[in-house]
């Protein structure tokens, strides 16, 4: 085979325009599932309290006709409390930049802002699931001053009714003072699960949500014993093996892997008694202009408040 006599080809001529989509695809994981399933609430100062209250214990209750009163004196409430953390992000683009003609978007500051801010939202869930800590230990709140900046304590910080640990593992304190102490690593196991949620129930917890990393919604996708429900297709090409919903004695769970989870833990939740307190919201303000660009600094000051630990399930130092 020839090519025709003066034909002109694409690999010779000059001047093809460009063949670029007008679309931009990122692979990027962006989803918050503990986040984004939590309260909102407000804090009023750096250093965010609440206070917890109990009923007390079922006891026996009878008395005899026209006894005299004798009133007991009442448990007073615990005070807990949790420091605002500062998450912070910056977009920088030049002038030119935002004036030339871009695929996929129309400005370039816009298309930044975008991304920072589903960037801060896994900042946030990463901090108030341990902030990284590859034990799963949690992150003990910090107060922060001139040089030290303040630090919101982790959900396992505050974890003290219902908390399964590995063999020489132990819970922390409470009120994130402390953090948990690293246990001997163990299989997660559907009987490890349920004894934790018989544990819950007995403290009154009623959770809803089975956060898990990814590894372990695979150790749970293998339960057999606890009626879990699996994804249903009305393909029957189709085999779903996945665990959705995790019926136990006590409580139904839909089983969330949670991309942020990164120690060993697994936890249940009750987004009722989660709460997120901002003390400034989200917000975008404008830098001051030092040359040819624009500058934007986007900022969300907030920390976790734990409303009430007891309805809320760990399960640590497992190999997740």
């Amino acid at each position: 085979m020839a090519q025709a006599a003066g034909i002109v080809a694409t690999y010779d001529a000059v001047g093809n325009r460009e063949d670029l989509s007008d679309m931009i695809f990122s692979v990027s994981p962006y989803e918050t599932p503990v986040l984004s399933a939590i309260k909102s609430g407000k804090a009023t100062g750096k250093n965010h309290t609440w206070q917890e209250d109990s009923l007390a214990d079922a006891a026996a209750n009878a008395h005899i006709e026209g006894d005299d009163a004798s009133p007991a004196d009442p448990a007073a409430t615990t005070l807990l409390s949790n420091f605002t953390q500062i998450f912070k992000k910056h977009a920088v683009v030049s002038g030119s930049q935002e004036a030339v003609d871009k695929a996929g978007r129309k400005s370039e500051m816009a298309f930044q802002v975008a991304k920072r801010l589903k960037e801060m939202k896994k900042d946030v869930e990463y901090a108030l699931l341990d902030n990284g800590v590859a034990n799963g230990v949690g992150n003990a709140k910090v107060a922060g001053d001139n040089t030290t900046a303040r630090e919101m304590g982790s959900l396992a910080t505050y974890l003290t009714s219902n908390v399964s640990v590995g063999a020489t593992g132990a819970a922390a304190t409470g009120n994130s003072a402390d953090v948990m102490t690293t246990g001997t690593d163990r299989d997660l196991t559907e009987a490890i699960l349920a004894t934790a949620l018989t544990t819950a129930y007995t403290n009154g917890a009623n959770p809803t949500m089975l956060a898990v990393s990814a590894t372990n919604k695979g150790v749970v996708g293998d339960f057999t014993a606890g009626g879990a429900t699996r994804y249903v297709s009305t393909d029957e090409s189709s085999l779903n093996v996945s665990i959705d919903v995790y019926e136990g004695d006590f409580h139904t769970l839909k089983v969330v892997p949670c991309r942020q989870l990164v120690g060993d833990n697994v936890y249940c939740i009750d987004p009722e008694y989660l709460s997120l307190a901002d003390l400034r919201g989200v917000s975008t303000k404008d830098l001051a202009v030092t040359g040819d660009s624009m500058r934007k600094e986007i900022i969300w000051e907030t920390t976790l408040e734990v409303c009430t630990e007891a309805a809320h399930c760990v399960i640590a130092d497992t190999n997740g």
